[in-house]
């Protein structure tokens, strides 16, 4: 299978072996990642325009690169200058492998840095919005294919303090901006093109068709890539990884991912497969039973687990929220290789490991914003090769898939839950009174919400438990207790989340209902951050 987030993501452990999808079983397009905060949402306007791509860090070797047969190379932006010591450098063979080559921003830099042009701090730093005018030869055939079926001037959006002031050998000017002279340039000979505007973000109006020219017209690539199509890759990649005779353990959560991956799972090998449902005690009000009920008599078999004791043990005293993450990780894997050794001959652990898991718990060229449990949390020693068919989707893909799969709404529609739970709710120590705490005050939350008929909206909703107390008043005494924090966004992959416009009457009747019925709170608050800076969760 081709596996960006092993190449991506710190995983780290579980053996992936030679089941996975070869990357030259479908046309790829290979995101090579400078450093930028926008890669990932290149990656999305990629797979929007139906085209498959991974993301790898810039210094992978081209033989790496190119073992994946890529169609198309792109080069991201970053927040280094090109002349630094220490600034990320692609591999040059690339630019001589006969790939054609789009370099964003840093990208467009980095190719005139290498090819010998010049780049150098520019007098005026450019950020915003700019108008581009595209030169008389730059929107026909051959070097102006990049802009082809566009106007002559254009919006974009320009982010960058250096500036491209001699193009290398064999380049042609594409387009200028005020600021700057050469804001896109090509060699048609080699297929090598550089914009120094951001072509991904919505402040670029048309820069979706900047990035189809460069797929379809320079690329000839076709929209080919599809949730079917990723169905049948997925099943056929999971029969090869397991064998004939390969018996697999499912970490079922309830939630899309897992459903999802089970689903998959069984389509490939059948009743070889047996879901394990772990209660670690740290699971919303009621939904242990929920889990039970939903899949009894559903789909493969489910064993039930009651850890609760063994998780609230391992996390006493810690307060970390990485240490946390981690500890949850590692006995999620100690509890399936336990359940593993009595049923016999297992060799496999399936989970459903999404992209923003792996790139979130950081990359070789990202900072890790918060370690999964599932990528980042895995002990470094496993008895058990891991099978993760949703590693390389973004959240609403993977729903696409849950649909094309044919599960019932009220699934594919959950609202994402964390894999360590309130562990990762309830800021500071978590123990057994702070968790009912919790579960209390989040019933509440998300069953008014759902009565308002908004669950489907908000793409998460949810209650947070801080470590301090505030003062209050209660039955005209002073009360010292919790605050609870109410945190609801909207959002289509998590990787970016704007925090939702609740109806006032609503929030009011949340608040009231939160500080009445659970004990040892005394305030709610409203969380109006977004992702970013933020992230969805607080811990």
């Amino acid at each position: 299978m081709a596996n960006p987030g092993g190449t991506v993501g710190g995983g780290g452990a579980g053996e992936r072996d030679a089941g996975e999808r070869d990357a030259g079983e479908r046309d790829t397009v290979v995101i090579l990642d400078c450093g930028a905060q926008y890669r990932q949402l290149i990656a999305r306007r990629v797979r929007e325009a139906r085209v498959f791509c991974e993301v790898l860090p810039c210094a992978t070797p081209a033989a790496e690169v190119l073992a994946r047969r890529p169609r198309g190379i792109i080069l991201t932006g970053g927040p280094a200058s090109v002349y630094d010591q220490g600034a990320p450098r692609a591999d040059a063979a690339l630019f001589d492998a006969g790939v054609p080559v789009l370099g964003i921003c840093y990208g467009m830099q980095l190719l005139a840095h290498q090819l010998g042009g010049e780049v150098e701090r520019a007098q005026r730093r450019e950020y915003g919005r700019a108008e581009l005018e595209v030169a008389a030869d730059g929107a026909g055939d051959g070097a102006g294919d990049l802009f082809a079926g566009l106007p002559r001037r254009l919006e974009v959006w320009m982010s960058h303090g250096d500036r491209v002031v001699r193009l290398p050998p064999g380049f042609l000017a594409l387009a200028r901006t005020a600021n700057a002279p050469l804001a896109a340039a090509a060699d048609p000979r080699r297929s090598l093109y550089g914009v120094q505007f951001h072509p991904e973000v919505v402040h670029t109006p048309l820069g979706q068709k900047v990035l189809e020219n460069f797929l379809y017209r320079i690329c000839g690539l076709k929209p080919a890539w599809t949730m079917a199509s990723f169905v049948a890759e997925s099943v056929e990649a999971i029969r090869r990884q397991v064998g004939p005779e390969g018996r697999v353990i499912c970490a079922l959560s309830g939630g899309v991912d897992s459903t999802v991956t089970a689903t998959l799972v069984g389509r490939a090998i059948g009743d070889r497969l047996t879901c394990i449902f772990v209660d670690h005690g740290l699971l919303r009000l009621g939904e242990a039973g929920c889990v039970v009920e939903t899949f009894r008599g559903h789909g493969p078999k489910v064993i039930h687990v009651d850890a609760a004791g063994r998780f609230l043990e391992r996390l006493s005293g810690v307060v970390d929220p990485e240490e946390k993450r981690r500890r949850v990780g590692e006995e999620f894997i100690r509890v399936f290789e336990e359940e593993a050794r009595k049923l016999g001959r297992v060799e496999y652990l399936a989970q459903g490991t999404i992209y923003p898991d792996v790139i979130e718990s950081g990359t070789a060229t990202a900072a890790t914003i918060k370690t999964h449990h599932n990528v980042g949390g895995l002990p470094g020693r496993m008895e058990l090769k891991l099978v993760e068919p949703l590693r390389e989707l973004f959240k609403d893909e993977v729903r696409r898939v849950g649909e094309e799969l044919g599960l019932p709404a009220d699934m594919v529609w959950r609202q994402p839950f964390p894999g360590p739970g309130l562990a990762v709710r309830i800021v500071g120590e978590v123990t057994a009174e702070r968790v009912d705490i919790l579960q209390r005050a989040d019933a509440i939350i998300t069953g008014e919400i759902e009565r308002a008929g908004l669950g489907r909206e908000i793409w998460q909703y949810f209650g947070v438990l801080l470590a301090l107390r505030t003062v209050g008043v209660m039955g005209d005494e002073r009360s010292y207790a919790y605050p609870v924090v109410m945190r609801c966004v909207v959002s289509d992959d998590a990787m970016t989340a704007d925090w939702a416009r609740l109806p006032p009457e609503v929030m009011e009747r949340i608040a009231a209902r939160v500080v009445n019925e659970v004990p040892h709170v005394n305030r709610l608050v409203y969380d109006l951050t977004t992702k970013p800076p933020a992230t969805i969760e607080w811990e």
